[in-house]
């Protein structure tokens, strides 16, 4: 056997390898973390989930604990490499002086949220964190809002349960983008079996197609990890009433500041009106 076929038959063997050995969309599309991170105000809340545990972080904003009360919850599901803990009592004061109260989700093996990190897992858990929100909401509004790989988790909810509304900041059609964006420089070899793998509960256009609430779409102008053309994909599949807000300048991870919240502001108002 001559050297170079040795080489092609190598490499034939470590990709069926990698392709049959499962798990792929997990471990190409999830970043997950354990490591201690001060919550500042947060606090912690248990949620039993699969014979474990659902870490949620809870954080009222300013005008809510200074009258003792909550006119509305925000749901929160943030991207792939981000932890509940560092966001939900700094985002509970993002929402121009309104008594909220944000519930900050940490997927499974984010955090201190049981078992592995699986793509598989994070739909359960997102209804499993709402069906508790709701719980202590009652007739209250509950708001779900997702960024990036969080935005799917957020579509899932609100395509199958009774919510008031939902912020999509920069969603990811998932199939999509894989197979469209990154499957060139691969020839498809790694994108076609990552993109036949992931779950289809976290089928962006097909949960948006399904859901009747009004939807906020925050759209980062320069987002080079989903480009825009991918986001305005869930945009047009959006079933219920939806405005888009252009976010002028912004990469993938920019902070949503500056005189943009003007308008940000104002599509709070419209979702969640006063």
């Amino acid at each position: 056997m001559t050297g170079s076929r040795r080489v092609v038959l190598l490499a034939a063997a470590i990709y069926l390898f990698v392709i049959l050995s499962g798990r792929l969309p997990d471990r190409l599309i999830l970043f997950p973390s354990t490591a201690p991170i001060n919550p500042g105000a947060a606090l912690r809340q248990s949620i039993p989930f699969q014979n474990g545990e659902l870490e949620v972080w809870t954080a009222a904003s300013h005008r809510a604990r200074q009258s003792n009360m909550v006119d509305a919850y925000i749901l929160r599901f943030y991207g792939n490499a981000d932890r509940a803990e560092l966001w939900a009592s700094l985002e509970a004061e993002t929402w121009n002086d309104r008594a909220l109260e944000i519930w900050a989700v940490n997927y499974p093996g984010f955090g201190g949220s049981s078992g592995p990190a699986s793509l598989r897992l994070i739909p359960g858990a997102a209804l499993t964190a709402f069906d508790a929100l709701e719980n202590k909401a009652g007739p209250r509004p509950i708001i779900v809002f997702g960024t990036s790989l969080g935005a799917t988790a957020a579509l899932h909810v609100a395509a199958n349960r009774n919510v008031n509304g939902i912020i999509l900041h920069n969603p990811p059609p998932l199939r999509q983008i894989i197979l469209r964006h990154f499957g060139w420089w691969n020839l498809w070899l790694l994108a076609g079996p990552v993109a036949l793998e992931l779950p289809r509960q976290l089928d962006s256009l097909e949960n948006a197609k399904r859901i009747h609430a009004p939807g906020l779409f925050l759209v980062a102008e320069k987002d080079e990890i989903v480009p825009p053309k991918f986001q305005r994909l869930v945009f047009e599949a959006f079933a219920g009433d939806k405005r888009m807000i252009n976010l002028p300048g912004a990469y993938h991870n920019s902070p949503i500041e500056g005189a943009i919240m003007t308008e940000v502001y104002k599509g709070y108002d419209w979702l969640l009106p006063r």
